[in-house]
């Protein structure tokens, strides 16, 4: 897993989980009622639940971590979250059998929750925490947000997005009877649907036409980080991204203080390294445990990239959409 932040910073599907929907029978004194689930406005989750879901992941990460095996935390994660953590598993346990030899137990503190209400399901929460993970442990730490989101009543919650974010890139959010505001549930909005974020992002990547996002180490210095590894010598890159918003890749934000929000959204993209006539592409142990194929001149690494923006609220012509952070992982690579 790769985490991806600002430079002064820098350190580390297809159906949304089954839609249910509820109905309560109440027999009252004037006859038979009928409530539906899908039409009233509910808490996702109460705040003891919330941290119970935040206790059953950590355990199951540190699990998994501590034995490198994928399986102990597999029901706990899920969407592009779920497939970096798996993959990164899966090719440290082919590098390191016997397990992490420098393993660390995850610690998640101070947690904040930011629980939104909604009709009927799939439902999701935010939880904002403190970690061990950093280096400049104190009042200016890093922050890690976590989305867990759920499918129904008879499923786990797991964690779909993860986030490290510098307490000043984290806004406030605007609240309604106490509970968050899910993104797109009303009218006004961000200046950017939730929705149209992962097209929108993929879009600029590859053309690098004026849009609505803003100068940053997630935009405009990724694109060209990435034009200038396109062409060295005697080594060709081609990249080639794709939205994703289905399934536990669907985009998921919180309405923020101004009427703009915070968003998580994702997307993949493919890194082909073509190599000249009598040289092979240099390919690190990580990678190479998630290789099939036979790397002769080309490799072609399958990445998962989750993306946090806060959006500024409708109407907002210029700069709309900042990046503020971005976490990545190879899933798969394949050589040729």
């Amino acid at each position: 897993m790769r985490r991806l932040g600002r430079p002064a910073r820098r350190r580390p599907a297809d159906a949304l989980l089954a839609a249910a929907t509820a109905s309560v029978l109440a027999l009252t004194a004037s006859g038979c009622v009928t409530v539906h689930g899908e039409r009233e406005l509910v808490p996702a989750v109460t705040e003891a639940e919330a941290a119970r879901a935040l206790k059953d992941f950590t355990d199951a990460y540190n699990k998994a971590d501590k034995a490198y095996d994928p399986a102990l935390d597999a029901g706990r994660v899920t969407g592009p979250m779920g497939e970096i953590n798996q993959a990164g598993l899966r090719s440290r346990q082919k590098s390191s059998p016997g397990g992490n030899p420098d393993h660390r137990p995850l610690e998640l503190t101070d947690a904040k929750f930011h629980i939104p209400r909604k009709a009927g399901w799939p439902r999701f929460f935010v939880a904002d925490t403190d970690s061990n993970r950093d280096t400049d442990q104190g009042p200016g730490d890093n922050r890690w947000l976590l989305v867990f989101v759920r499918g129904g009543d008879r499923q786990l919650w797991e964690v779909a997005y993860l986030s490290i974010l510098s307490p000043g890139d984290i806004p406030a959010f605007r609240t309604e009877a106490g509970y968050a505001v899910p993104a797109g549930a009303g009218p006004g909005g961000p200046a950017v649907p939730p929705g149209e974020l992962g097209e929108r992002y993929v879009e600029f990547l590859r053309s690098g036409a004026a849009g609505p996002f803003a100068p940053g180490p997630h935009t405009t210095e990724w694109r060209a980080a990435r034009e200038k590894e396109a062409r060295r010598p005697g080594l060709v890159t081609q990249y080639v991204d794709r939205a994703e918003s289905g399934g536990d890749f669907a985009p998921l934000g919180l309405v923020t203080a101004d009427g703009g929000a915070l968003v998580f959204f994702a997307t993949r993209y493919f890194e082909r390294e073509t190599a000249a006539k009598g040289y092979r592409p240099k390919v690190g142990k990580d990678v190479k445990a998630l290789l099939t194929g036979e790397v002769r001149n080309t490799v072609t690494k399958r990445w998962v990239s989750s993306q946090t923006a806060l959006v500024k609220p409708a109407g907002t012509e210029r700069d709309a959409v900042a990046v503020v952070g971005r976490l990545q992982g190879v899933t798969a690579a394949e050589g040729s």
